[in-house]
């Protein structure tokens, strides 16, 4: 699979690639991070083909967008497409983030009231050094379900209108709320993180039919699961806590499958949600350049077709779950 083909999200005119860059890394999770090592991590992931990256005010509390800030606006804006969010605003406060180290004294706090879109919108762009983003998305509206639909989505359907930005959508880490949400407004893509991956496929009978009748795109979030489908092992994380018993003795069950094949977990990983036609592309967090040179080349690992005919064998993957039927070419 080429990592570097630019795709179109559902019906709108804003292409990526099929591999995007993740920042909450560059936010400070799970350590802290230095200018200069998220200024090399984001110039590597342009300097291999990489030209989609998707933030949030909420990831190191602005730190993420502002580490992006320092490096695209020296790039040519058309070459490129960046999402941020909408729904937390950052206030001064020094509250320690449960998430991310090394923030700055700001806290989020919850807000997806259409003005509130406005003034995020506007802060992220100031944050970015740009003058606009190409996807917005409401961010986490687990329990704000109506405010969301009534208030943010029609203030970002009018920028989209008005050509302030290319597409809307919805980012969240559960898919049936997703699902919800795509049955009730024009949205144009849904950002799910964590739920559409080798180690669960429950997005399959709810998410992907609602995306399928609306045209719509679906973003791969969380594809290693925090880590726990790249080392899985007691204590390893898997929603950004340590994971269960029973998902990481599934997940070393698929480790010794991918094993016989001389494939290493997390290219299956990396590489199984693309094949859903849905799917427009997957995004990886990296905390330096090496990390996103090893994202790249498991992207091109070959895979043989009887890896995932096995996983299904073994119940280990859905039977419905569409699967790459080629060797990857490198």
């Amino acid at each position: 699979m080429n990592p570097f083909e630019s795709v179109r999200l559902g019906q709108t005119n804003v292409s990526v690639t099929r591999l995007g860059l993740g920042t909450a890394p560059l936010g400070g999770w799970p350590e802290a991070m230095s200018l200069d090592t998220a200024r090399q991590t984001i110039e590597t992931a342009w300097s291999v083909g990489i030209r989609y990256f998707d933030t949030a005010p909420f990831y190191g509390h602005g730190l993420s967008e502002k580490y992006l800030g320092s490096v695209l606006p020296d790039q040519e804006r058309s070459d490129f497409a960046i999402s941020t969010k909408v729904g937390r605003l950052l206030v001064p406060g020094i509250e320690r983030s449960p998430l991310f180290k090394g923030t700055p004294p700001v806290v989020p706090i919850l807000d997806y009231s259409g003005p509130g879109v406005l003034r995020s919108l506007s802060e992220s762009l100031n944050r970015l050094a740009l003058d606009r983003v190409d996807v917005a998305l409401i961010h986490d509206p687990d329990d704000h379900h109506d405010q969301a639909v009534n208030e943010s989505y029609p203030v970002l359907a009018d920028l989209r209108d008005e050509g302030r930005i290319g597409a809307v959508g919805v980012g969240m880490n559960w898919s049936e709320p997703l699902a919800r949400f795509a049955n009730e407004a024009d949205f144009d893509c849904f950002l799910l993180a964590g739920r559409y991956t080798l180690l669960e496929q429950g997005a399959l009978d709810d998410l992907f039919p609602a995306v399928a009748a609306q045209g719509a795109s679906v973003i791969a979030g969380g594809v290693l699961n925090s880590g726990l489908l790249v080392d899985p092992h007691p204590g390893a994380f898997y929603n950004y806590s340590p994971a269960p018993d029973n998902l990481v003795a599934k997940a070393q069950r698929l480790q010794q499958v991918c094993q016989k094949y001389e494939v290493p977990l997390r290219a299956a990983a990396l590489q199984f949600p693309l094949a859903h036609s849905r799917v427009a592309c997957v995004v990886v967090g990296a905390r330096s350049p090496d990390e996103v040179k090893d994202t790249v080349a498991m992207m091109q690992e070959p895979i043989p077709v009887e890896l995932w005919t096995e996983l299904k064998s073994e119940e280990l993957l859905r039977s419905d779950a569409p699967v790459p039927m080629e060797p990857r070419e490198i």
